[in-house]
This record gives C-alpha cells, sequence and structure tokens, in this order.
C-alpha cells in the first residue's frame, strides 16, 4: 500500500513537471513539503470540520457526561494524533532513498503517536474521574486511585514501546528484563502499590468515601475526606487546614469513620451534669405540690404516690424516712429530664434515650444524657445541645438541687476565716 500511494505522489508531482526520483534532492524535499502540508490539511480538516461538528452535537446533546469530555479537550488532543499518521504514513516514503534518515524519522514520528495517544488517553481518563465524581459513584469506589493507576500502567506500556520503536527491538526483549529489575520497581513504588491495595480494600470494605468525616488523632486528622488517590487521603479538617494521610495508613492503623452517623440521621449528645451530693435530700410535702405542676411530672406524680402509698401500707414506722420509701429531689429530676427530651421536636424517640445516674466521683453525682438529635448539621446540633442543657442548669434550683463546682481561691480563704473565727 505504502508503494503505491508513493507511486500515486510520484506522478501526481511528475504531472506538474517536477522530478520525483528520490535520488534528486529537490524533487524529495519537495516531496516532504508535500507531506507537510497534507498533514496540515489532515489536522485542519479533522480539527476544524469533524471536531467542532461533533462539539456541536455534544453541546445540544440532553446528557451530561459528554460536556465533560469537551471540557477536558479530549477530541481536541486525538486530533494531533491525525497529523502524525499522515506525516508517519508519507515522509519515510519520500526519504525511502535516505536509508538512515528515513528510518529515524520514522521512528520519531512513531514515538509522537504514542505520546499523543497516552496525552488524549488521559485527558479522556480524568473525563472519567470528573463523570465518577460528578454521579458520586467516587463515594462507593475510588475511582480516582483506578485512573491514576491505569494512567501509571500505560505511562511504563509507552515508555517500553517507545524505547524498544526507537532501539527497533521487540518490546518483549525489554519486558524481559522487567523481571531483575522487580526488586528496584517495589522499592520505588512502594507507596504507590501499597496504596493501590489499601484503595481495593477501603473500596471493598466501604470504610472511607469522599464526603465521608474522619477523625485521625496519629495524624491530626478531624474533618471532611475531600480527595481518595492511589497513595494518599486527603482530609480538610473543620479549621480548613489539610492533613495528606497515607492510604495504607487507614488500613493499618486505627481511625474513626462518621459516616454511620450522617447516614443514620441521628447525632448523639452524650454529656453530664455533676450534681453536688449535698444538695440531695427527700422531697417535703410542700416541694411535692410545687413540682407536681410541672406538666412533665404530673404523670409521673400520680403513679408514684400511688406506687409509695401502697408499699408503706405494710410498713411499721413508715413515719421514719430509713424505713419506708420517698421520692428524692435527685430521682423526681431524672423522671424529668426523662420526660422532657421525650418531648423535644429535635431528639430522636426512635434511638437510645435515656437519663442515668453514673458512680458517683469526687466531684459529686453525673446525670448524664445520652439521647440523639434528629439534626446532624454540627452548628445545629450544637444550639440543640446547649440549649437543653442551659435549661438543666437554669431547673435544676426547682428541685433543690445544686451543681458541683471545685472551690476557688476566694472560697478557700472564707473557709479558712471561718474556721479562725
Amino acid at each position: 500500500m505504502d508503494q503505491e500511494l508513493r507511486l500515486r505522489i510520484s506522478k501526481w508531482l511528475s504531472d506538474w513537471g517536477v522530478n520525483s526520483t528520490p535520488s534528486d534532492d529537490v524533487s524529495t524535499s519537495l516531496l516532504v513539503v508535500v507531506s507537510l502540508v497534507l498533514a496540515i490539511i489532515a489536522y485542519l480538516f479533522v480539527r476544524r470540520g469533524v471536531v467542532r461538528a461533533m462539539n456541536i452535537v455534544i453541546h445540544r446533546s440532553k446528557v451530561s457526561w459528554d460536556d465533560i469530555f469537551m471540557r477536558h479537550k479530549v477530541l481536541e488532543k486525538f486530533s494531533y494524533v491525525v497529523p502524525a499518521l499522515v506525516m508517519n504514513l508519507l515522509i519515510p516514503l519520500a526519504l525511502k532513498e535516505h536509508q538512515l534518515i528515513s528510518s529515524l524519522v520514522d521512528r520519531l514520528l512513531s514515538v509522537w503517536i504514542v505520546v499523543m495517544l497516552v496525552r488524549a488517553i488521559y485527558s479522556a481518563l480524568d473525563a472519567v474521574n470528573e463523570i465518577a465524581d460528578v454521579n458520586l459513584v467516587s463515594r462507593r469506589l475510588p475511582i480516582k486511585s483506578f485512573v491514576q493507576l491505569f494512567k501509571l500502567f500505560l505511562f511504563f506500556v509507552a515508555i517500553i514501546i517507545s524505547i524498544s520503536v526507537l532501539a527497533n527491538q521487540s518490546p518483549v526483549y525489554f519486558l524481559s528484563g522487567l523481571g531483575v529489575a522487580t526488586g528496584l520497581v517495589m522499592l520505588v513504588f512502594r507507596d504507590t502499590i501499597l496504596g493501590f491495595v489499601a484503595g481495593i480494600q477501603l473500596a471493598a470494605n466501604r470504610m472511607v468515601s469522599t464526603g465521608d468525616w474522619i477523625q485521625m488523632d496519629k495524624y491530626g486528622a478531624n474533618g471532611s475526606v475531600v480527595e481518595v488517590s492511589l497513595t494518599t487521603v486527603k482530609v480538610q479538617n473543620w479549621d480548613n487546614t489539610l492533613t495528606m494521610i497515607p492510604a495504607y495508613a487507614l488500613v493499618s492503623d486505627a481511625f474513626k469513620n462518621w459516616r454511620g452517623m450522617s447516614e443514620s440521621g441521628g447525632r448523639r449528645i452524650k454529656r453530664a451534669v455533676s450534681i453536688d451530693i449535698h444538695s440531695i435530700h427527700f422531697l417535703s410535702e410542700e416541694e411535692q405540690v410545687k413540682l407536681s405542676k410541672i406538666n412533665c411530672l404530673k404523670e409521673y406524680f400520680s403513679s408514684k404516690r400511688e406506687e409509695i402509698s401502697l408499699f408503706n401500707q405494710g410498713v411499721e414506722d413508715a413515719d421514719m424516712p430509713v424505713n419506708s420509701r420517698h421520692l428524692t429531689n435527685i430521682g423526681t429530676f431524672r423522671a424529668y429530664l426523662i420526660e422532657y427530651v421525650t418531648r423535644h421536636p429535635l431528639i430522636h424517640n426512635d434511638m437510645t434515650l435515656l437519663v442515668r445516674q453514673l458512680a458517683p466521683t469526687s466531684e459529686g453525682v453525673p446525670i448524664e444524657v445520652y439521647v440523639f438529635t434528629t439534626d446532624i448539621r454540627w452548628n445545629n446540633y450544637e444550639d440543640i445541645q446547649g440549649d437543653i442543657f442551659d435549661h438543666i442548669f437554669a431547673i435544676l434550683p426547682e428541685f433543690g438541687l445544686k451543681v458541683f463546682q471545685g472551690p476557688t481561691g476566694s472560697d478557700i480563704r472564707s473557709l479558712k476565716g471561718e474556721v479562725k473565727s
């Protein structure tokens, strides 16, 4: 086919009065110029005609993924292959009698074709990665890791093919030498290999995805995952700093992923208030009458009074608190808190909801609120939590309770003064 094309070109030049004998330097130069002109014409036809027409069709289409390919100029980069193909076909024919130059040009043009193809495929892979991000596929699979790995594979293939073309040797000849260089490859690309294996594990087990909130104190990471690449995971912390974590570290080390909280629709409040032990006492009749007017405690007092009265009927010397059952202010306070958070419009009743008394410490008796908010957004969550505990601190005096506070310097001095007096 090359010979036939060459003969046609030679005939065309002869018709125009040009001596197309390859030994003629003028004719050879003219053939080279004609080849370059034809390559430029082919490029302009593809770039200004075919590619522009296809871009118009893409722009008018209803789907959005093809717009991403157009934005990455995939077709434009593939169009650079056309002039290289034309020159690779024609110029060696023009330089056939100059074997050394023809062979060198042929090899260089072949390498150019490989480079242009790889460059265009890289652009297409970038477009695929962006499409995966837009369609949220990257939240389930580490698409960027696979894209980077495929780019790395193409890079090595292009290097081997280019070297084999320039050396005029079969690619198998160079591939056979990779076994010797395996140790060096493992050393140089250790993080890449570990990162790829870790990426597969992260994807298979859905351990971390783009958009997840993760916390890894070892690396100072506490924020949202913005990128999962072949070797690293980029985390944007809540103070807007960026932390780069090796991908394999997420497999080998422990970290916390808050995705479950986000997907469940509830965010936990787990906070305690320490009650001063000296403020705990049995409720008097007056206090019971006062507290029974609280809407959240009306049903509680009704059931508890009947229960306690029935229990104390058979108790001897029931007037002694140690012999009979009585309501305490801290127990009534816990009952109030349970009813209060149950009625709260921003607290999940379908999730764990409890108010419990923890073991007493030197700082008093902790009463812990363990509930889940219906709004998981950080600022709204903090507002809900703050409002609940604002109410708790404000309502404590109504039950005759006090929050434990460690004595300050002035408190200690006043106590010393009382002891001396």
